[in-house]
């Protein structure tokens, strides 16, 4: 009976891509692909080298959100947030130049190069709250709800001018994105009820 063959790091490779089209270097070599794989692989364009530490197939489909899937990639504890989530639940014209995550009050900063990123810090309970996982070039990429982009918007008038707050919370209502119910709960539970209030009741108050 003739042995079974061993699959090549190149055959591992692609295997792994088959289920991602996009992947740090390190899970890349915790599953027996090593570096010299990796370059001659982005030589032979194969995959292609995004950022450090990050690659892509060469024939994966470019997604306008991909920078969301790479620093989901690259902070796994992060929360795509604020801006960043208000603008990929489509609430703002303005397109943030950095992407948004949230990330708990303990866990650690990392500081990406590419793309760039605005790091917020939560406290444990906001952090946790309102996270959906949507699909973004084939990653699963954890974003906050609309209805708790909406409170943290309006909790955090350092961050975010109070103008931009209420253009996304009328937006939201406006394209049916929340019902008034769900965003007063979760303003609520995140700590910006007494903030958001006046304004929900003033879109409200017409039916």
């Amino acid at each position: 009976m003739k042995a079974a063959t061993q699959p090549t790091q190149r055959e591992i490779m692609r295997g792994l891509f088959a289920q991602q089209p996009i992947l740090r270097a390190r899970e890349l070599r915790e599953a027996g692909v090593d570096g010299k794989t990796i370059a001659r692989a982005v030589d032979d364009g194969e995959i292609n080298r995004i950022s450090r530490g990050l690659y892509q197939t060469a024939d994966a489909d470019i997604d306008a959100d991909q920078s969301l899937a790479e620093i989901a990639k690259r902070i796994p504890n992060g929360v795509i947030a604020m801006f960043s989530a208000l603008a990929f639940h489509e609430l703002t014209d303005q397109m943030p130049r950095k992407v948004w995550v949230a990330i708990g009050s303990s866990d650690w900063s990392p500081a990406p190069s590419y793309p760039p990123t605005r790091t917020v810090r939560f406290s444990d309970s906001y952090h946790q709250q309102g996270i959906e996982h949507h699909k973004v070039s084939g990653v699963s990429v954890p974003i906050y709800s609309v209805p708790k982009t909406l409170a943290d918007m309006f909790r955090n008038p350092k961050l975010v001018d109070r103008s931009v707050a209420i253009e996304g919370l009328r937006a939201a209502l406006e394209q049916r994105k929340a019902t008034p119910a769900e965003i007063s709960q979760a303003a609520i539970e995140g700590g910006a009820w007494s903030t958001m209030k006046p304004y929900l009741e003033a879109l409200t108050s017409n039916g």
